[in-house]
């Protein structure tokens, strides 16, 4: 498998690409319409020689899914917003740029709720599970294992709940058809196919890369690695959940890349199933049009790459805040 990897997420009505210098959004608009938006990759964890290292790339993947992401989400939904409901809600107001101070503070407030949500919580459950621990298991080592062996329980069950409970809402269930037109369009490009929504639905809503996969092996690799962290004292118990995540993220990311390149290793399909199967939780069969939207955002980054030709348009089509 080649070292340069395609990829990106759902949005709202949309779906966001990127590849490694370029990044490309295209969101459905209530008149039909696809608005794009593209831009380069300039920030150094991108440019520099470092952030292409070992474990440092796996940071790339967070910026991606915090950062880079939530900007995308925060401009997809103001593009697919009905212009009815735009205009009564700030009838003044410009289209939120793609550079927004907001999304800012929306990546900050996610990262919060996150950590308290699924590290910090489960901890608090788990403490009051030791005091019967204590009572059976008498020898320090053997506790401390099998408390944050509990902990890591009650992290994924936390993390399966949450993915069911959303899948139940009827505009996520249209963002995770977008996520599906996500995976079956790099599944077709990696396959050399052309990119035509008859060629693109023929392939898999599942792929290896996927970063609902990423977010499995980060829960089952942060089970092994808070093993190695002493119950005692409780605030460094408190303060590995967070400051450990960066370690947690970039080890997860390389495991996840070693496996994407092995793919078709029948030892490692079976290692990595679970991720596949998780997988379904938060994709859906995709329509036509979504997966023309998902097309025309890879096609558009492959353009700007110089990968492949700019697309043909095939029907009106708005332009919105390209920056090259």
């Amino acid at each position: 498998m080649s070292d340069i990897y395609y990829g990106g997420q759902a949005v709202i009505e949309g779906v966001m690409m990127r590849g490694p210098r370029h990044m490309a959004v295209a969101v459905r608009q209530p008149n039909g319409e696809i608005a794009i938006h593209d831009e380069p990759l300039t920030a150094k964890i991108y440019t520099s020689s470092i952030g292409k290292l070992p474990f440092v790339r796996g940071l790339a993947l967070l910026w991606d899914a915090l950062g880079l992401g939530t900007r995308a989400l925060m401009w997809s939904a103001e593009v697919a917003m009905p212009n009815d409901e735009r205009d009564s809600a700030a009838p003044d107001a410009e289209p939120v740029p793609f550079q927004s101070a907001a999304a800012w503070g929306t990546v900050i407030t996610s990262i919060l709720m996150a950590i308290g949500l699924f590290f910090l919580l489960p901890l608090l459950l788990t403490g009051l599970i030791d005091r019967w621990l204590e009572t059976v298991i008498l020898q320090p080592r053997a506790l401390d294992v099998a408390s944050n062996l509990v902990e890591g329980v009650i992290r994924l069950a936390f993390f399966l709940a949450y993915l069911i409970v959303i899948g139940r809402m009827e505009d996520i269930q249209r963002v995770f058809g977008y996520h599906g037109a996500e995976h079956k369009t790099i599944h077709a490009f990696e396959a050399g196919d052309e990119l035509t929504p008859a060629n693109v639905r023929k392939y898999s809503l599942l792929h290896p890369r996927c970063g609902t996969g990423f977010l499995l092996v980060v829960m089952v690799v942060s089970i092994f690695i808070f093993t190695l962290v002493p119950r005692e004292p409780f605030w460094w118990r408190v303060a590995s959940r967070i400051l450990l995540v960066p370690v947690i993220a970039s080890l997860s990311y390389e495991l996840l890349r070693w496996s994407a390149a092995r793919y078709h290793n029948p030892l490692v399909r079976t290692l990595i199933a679970p991720s596949l199967a998780l997988q379904k939780l938060t994709t859906r069969e995709p329509d036509d049009q979504m997966l023309a939207v998902a097309i025309r955002s890879l096609q558009t980054v492959l353009a700007k790459e110089g990968v492949a030709p700019a697309p043909v348009e095939s029907a009106p089509e708005a332009v919105m805040g390209s920056t090259d």
